[in-house]
């Protein structure tokens, strides 16, 4: 799947505080749906989630909590 992450929590107006990345296809769990994203937003959760700071993510981290799309799988 292809998403906007970080690795690196650096200030927004860093060329580099976005990142595209290619991850594996998310499997959805027994409670979970798996949604083909068409949409996204970015709230104030998103801006305090990506705030600058230290930490160095080992693998990218997807941001975004609001979206809207189609069901495909439930698990």
């Amino acid at each position: 799947m292809k998403a906007i992450a970080l690795t690196h929590y650096l200030p927004s107006d860093h060329p580099d505080c976005f990142i595209a990345a290619n991850l594996p296809d998310p499997v959805p769990g027994p409670r979970d749906l798996l949604v083909r994203v068409s949409a996204t937003s970015v709230n104030p959760v998103d801006t305090k989630v990506r705030s600058p700071k230290a930490k160095i993510e080992s693998s990218p981290r997807v941001l975004g909590w609001d979206a809207v799309g189609q069901v495909i799988a439930t698990g």
